[in-house]
């Protein structure tokens, strides 16, 4: 830190707040520590009494707030991601579009342990608009050692495998099938109620659906036509009812009998507990496609958000979610059933 005098102090840096009062108007700072002082700025430090500034003087090793910020920045933006001018060092990323969130715990817990610097963000795996805010990066000191920037690098490279500590997947067009099932909705013994909580959800998204079937409790023919519906080129298969353990609820069976590669049959989410996924691997010429067997417990007819509000954004997003994945939900799997719903702005879905 050094004294100069403010007529030469453009293009320097203000180690410290510089306040404006006027009497009845404002006493705030003008300017802020960390500011860099331009030609403009100058006559307005006169103004307020400044004739002399203590200003930061570049030392070898140590980088100014916004050098490091930028530095953190470039560890944290993934795509689709725009960044604001650094700011006393902060940095903010907003979403550059549509798509879903994703962080690296890893990485971001890397980071955040080594101290001087910070990264907050919204939680990851859940949908986002574009100009949503993603995340604040800062740097806690007014200068920081080169070295310490450069063993946030490496702590970061090393947990995330080169890659961004944060990601935006966009949502992609899908093909959808839709399986009513259940010998009561077949039979017209009661109104399907199900399929429309289906399409008003789907209808969150870029979805097209290409075909829908209602069978009656007939594990063969909701078999057959789920794989009728992957070959007219469906993305995900959407069966409801017919979850449970009941002997006459066999969409599971059915399910399992496509050949897909169940991930999970059950979850640690309520409501949601009797949820399937599963992927289906279609072999086309030219090359190949995944396509996404979802089955639906009952409660996702009439509860307000189930495992369906936590697993269609992934679907949407080509996120391939792994039984493990699935296994995490149990902590913050619990629905609170709220009388005003503020999903997702609560804590169901966003475990560790």
């Amino acid at each position: 830190m050094k004294l100069i005098q403010t007529v030469d102090a453009e293009g320097t840096v203000l180690c410290h707040d510089i306040t404006q009062i006027i009497k009845g108007v404002t006493k705030d700072a003008v300017f802020r520590k960390g500011h860099v002082v331009t030609k403009e700025d100058i006559p307005v430090l006169l103004s307020v009494g400044k004739d002399q500034l203590y200003v930061w003087e570049k030392e070898e090793g140590m980088l100014h707030e916004n050098e490091g910020a930028r530095l953190l920045c470039s560890l944290c933006q993934g795509s689709y991601m725009e960044s604001s001018r650094p700011k006393e060092g902060k940095i903010e990323l907003t979403a550059g579009c549509d798509g879903l969130f994703k962080v690296n715990h890893r990485g971001l817990r890397a980071v955040n342990t080594l101290g001087q610097m910070m990264i907050a963000t919204r939680h990851g795996n859940f949908p986002v608009k574009k100009g949503d805010k993603l995340a604040g990066t800062r740097i806690i000191p007014l200068v920081i050692e080169a070295e310490k920037m450069e063993a946030a690098e490496k702590a970061a490279m090393e947990a995330t495998g080169g890659k961004p500590i944060l990601d935006l997947l966009p949502f992609v067009h899908k093909r959808v099938g839709i399986v009513t099932t259940g010998n009561e909705v077949y039979y017209k013994r009661i109104e399907d109620t199900f399929t429309p909580v289906i399409m008003e959800k789907l209808g969150e998204f870029d979805t097209e659906v290409i075909s829908h079937v209602t069978w009656n409790d007939d594990d063969k023919k909701v078999t057959a036509s789920i794989l009728e519906m992957i070959g007219q080129g469906a993305d995900v298969v959407i069966c409801t009812g017919g979850m449970s353990v009941d002997p006459d609820d066999k969409t599971p069976l059915a399910i399992r009998n496509t050949g897909a590669r169940i991930v999970s049959y059950g979850a640690p989410v309520l409501p949601g507990a009797m949820f399937l996924l599963a992927y289906y691997e279609v072999k086309e010429e030219g090359g190949s496609r995944t396509a996404v067997i979802m089955g639906l417990p009952g409660c996702v007819m009439y509860a307000k958000r189930t495992i369906f509000d936590l697993v269609l954004p992934r679907v949407m997003a080509d996120d391939e979610v792994t039984a493990g994945e699935l296994a995490a939900l149990g902590q913050g799997g619990l629905c609170l059933s709220c009388p005003v719903c503020t999903y997702p702005n609560c804590g169901f879905g966003k475990g560790m």
